[in-house]
């Protein structure tokens, strides 16, 4: 009979709970922001299971910052899918033809953003992702836990100042009693900790799924072709095909109806049968590797924050697979949140701070999973007879805007105007530097090597000035003293070089202008010219931004370091 014997772990800043691509995200961005932190996942060990496949410009620029872009880049499906690109629609992959996903709103993953981002798309499967968030996480020394669940949580002690979860060690039945001071939710869509807290979680279903990993020689099926994702359509099999390596390894996906059709009769024989009409070869033999379901889904958490705990990923937010906004979606939560763990643990950010979280990532997230939804229905079009195809939604708007143009509003960035977003709620074309929005990307050069100026950005604020910035620079020394705010100062013109000579107009500052742009990249100020009192600017909008109270202060928030058990 195995243990049930309790002991008590204390003293972690931050407990994740969940282990796949939002969890091992938000321990990675937690850990190099020095946070200490746990994370716990009830099953054994990660799925490796194909999944998602493609990482945005925009979360790869997080990978980037992480440290592992070279790395996931040097995956095997990133190596071997690196030239692929384009959405086809088969009667089978051996059959005829019967459309192609062009529509001006497709930004194709071989498209040059180089103008936009220092990082393109990369075709690395979530499997292989999560495999290398994992050992990059035990690199920075996050404490993982597989294998060991959940069972409870609350938040209390005198003021409700921390969280006390109760988890079991599956491996030996013992369970332990944790103390933290956050509560990090990345327990996927059915998450236990959103339901506990009772947060809705409302949407519509797309219809119902069954994933599909098998091995077979398709080469001579494939005659050369490099795409992303063939949807069969045809009396056998509703789904759509996915290469993993161009040849052999492949994803299927299958649409079933739910009401009528037992899952579990979804055998090997069966799935073979769906390959074998899919592929549009009666007698292939294909090696069933994994079969598992999803339900395709659209939802947003009602709340991503209840007081000391956040959701991040499928936990907040579900959407179709279209477009393949959600894992990429599920980063970007991770993100936004480490930096603001941080601030408010070191003690140079207030709680107040906290509170933008769902400020921000709830409406862009709602955003996003309404795109999906309608490129999900614009896929449909694909069975249009070539000359005659209806036109795409008016509702959609273009992929990279959806990556890389969002804006932020919340309290810690400053206003801004809403009529620069006429029809499309959280996007703007406009990207110049606003504040709310992800900072430009511009060519910088620093001692001889070549940077973008979202290289400068990570672990606090950063102060971008133009040449003629004495007044800024002293401002800053004086306001990061005044406040004990980790706050850098970077002159474009100074210390790094501005190679195409665009930072005025990337940026929207003449040479005596300043750009405050928060750890994460995003813009939370800007100043067209140096005011007379410079320092006293910055340090109220600083303080602002930050949560601080009217005197500056961050209510005495410290980090608790961690030395309990682990």
């Amino acid at each position: 009979m195995l243990s049930t014997t309790r002991s008590t772990l204390r003293n972690t800043d931050v407990l994740v709970v969940g282990g796949g691509l939002a969890g091992l995200s938000t321990a990675v961005f937690l850990a190099q922001q020095g946070v200490d932190c746990l994370l716990v996942e009830r099953q054994p060990e990660l799925s490796g299971h194909p999944r998602a496949r493609g990482v945005h410009p925009r979360a790869m620029e997080l990978m980037r910052a992480a440290g592992i872009e070279d790395e996931i880049r040097a995956m095997p499906s990133a190596r071997r899918l690196a030239h692929n690109s384009g959405v086809l629609a088969a009667r089978s992959l051996a059959g005829p033809e019967l459309g192609s996903l062009d529509d001006k709103y497709v930004m194709d993953v071989g498209a040059d953003v180089a103008s936009l981002s220092p990082t393109p798309w990369c075709l690395c499967h979530q499997g292989e992702l999560e495999d290398v968030l994992r050992d990059r996480a035990e690199r920075l020394g996050v404490a993982l836990r597989f294998h060991t669940e959940l069972l409870s949580f609350e938040q209390d002690g005198p003021e409700g100042e921390e969280i006390t979860a109760r988890v079991r060690d599956h491996a030996t039945g013992a369970e332990r009693t944790l103390k933290s001071r956050y509560l990090v939710a990345a327990d996927g869509a059915r998450s236990g900790v959103r339901d506990a807290l009772g947060i809705p979680f409302d949407g519509e279903v797309f219809g119902h799924y069954i994933n599909v990993h098998f091995r077979a020689d398709l080469t001579e099926q494939l005659a050369g072709r490099r795409f992303l994702m063939c949807y069969t359509f045809n009396e056998q099999v509703r789904g759509a095909l996915m290469p993993l390596d161009n040849s052999t390894d492949w994803l299927l996906h299958i649409s079933y109806d739910a009401a009528g059709t037992d899952a579990g009769s979804f055998t090997e024989e069966r799935c073979a049968e769906l390959v074998r009409a899919a592929a549009g070869v009666p007698d292939l033999d294909p090696r069933i590797l994994s079969v598992s379901r999803w339900e395709g889904a659209a939802r947003t958490a009602d709340r991503f924050h209840d007081e000391r705990v956040f959701l991040v990923g499928d936990a907040a937010h579900v959407m179709p697979p279209s477009g393949g906004f959600g894992s990429s979606t599920g980063i970007q939560d991770a993100h936004n949140l480490a930096w603001k763990l941080a601030a408010v643990l070191d003690g140079w950010a207030g709680p107040a701070l906290l509170t933008s979280y769902d400020e921000e990532r709830r409406p862009i997230s709602e955003a996003t999973v309404e795109q999906a939804v309608l490129r999900s229905r614009d896929r449909l079009r694909l069975l249009d007879e070539p000359g005659g195809r209806r036109p795409a939604d008016p509702g959609i708007v273009e992929d990279a805007l959806v990556w890389l143009s969002w804006r932020y509003r919340s309290s810690a960035v400053t206003a801004w105007d809403e009529s620069v977003l006429p029809g499309h709620g959280v996007w703007s074309a406009e990207n110049d530097g606003r504040p709310g929005s992800r900072a430009p990307h511009l060519r910088l050069r620093r001692g001889g090597a070549e940077l973008s100026a979202l290289d400068l950005f990570g672990s606090r604020p950063v102060l971008l000035t133009g040449p003629d910035d004495r007044a800024w620079r002293e401002a800053a020394r004086a306001v990061s003293h005044d406040l004990d705010v980790p706050l850098a100062l970077y002159g474009i013109g100074t210390e790094v070089t501005d190679i195409e000579d665009r930072w005025p107009e990337r940026y929207g500052v003449t040479a005596q202008g300043a750009v405050l742009v928060r750890p994460d990249g995003v813009v939370a100020w800007r100043c067209a010219d140096a005011p007379v009192f410079a320092g006293r600017t910055l340090r109220t909008v600083l303080a602002r931004l930050l949560g601080r109270d009217a005197a500056g202060g961050a209510a005495g928030t410290t980090r608790r370091e961690g030395s309990g058990e682990r």
